[in-house]
């Protein structure tokens, strides 16, 4: 069956950088298109990264571009989130996600979610 499980999250300092993983499992990874997703205290789930399969072109969010990067290593079946400069902004749970049809930046786009992992930003 499918899961995915993240890591990596934590409490850093503003201008840190942070790399987050996403364990992928009961699937092939570059089968499937994947995304990044974070959900902030209040606010709702918004996408901020996805990447398509095989072909792996990669799509953010306009509040992220530039600091954040999204990338799988098909041999680990392992996605990854590359995000430079934290903000406290950034503040939130982080989420990996999955489907084999659709992928982008909604959330109704996938089928398979992990547990989330949090990051914290602050001085």
């Amino acid at each position: 069956q499918v899961q995915l499980v993240e890591s990596g999250g934590g409490l850093v300092q503003p201008g840190d950088s942070l790399r987050l993983s996403c364990a992928a499992s009961g699937f092939t990874l570059d089968d499937y298109a994947m995304g990044w997703f974070r959900q902030a205290p209040g606010k709702e789930r918004e996408g901020v990264a996805c990447i398509t399969p095989r072909e792996d072109t990669t799509y953010y969010a306009n509040s992220v571009k530039g600091r954040f990067t999204i990338s799988r290593d098909n041999a680990k079946n392992t996605l990854y989130l590359q995000i430079d400069s934290l903000e406290p902004e950034d503040t939130a749970v982080y989420y990996c996600a999955a489907d084999y049809y659709y992928g982008g930046l909604g959330r109704d786009d996938y089928s398979y979610w992990g547990q989330g992992t949090q990051v914290t930003v602050s001085s």
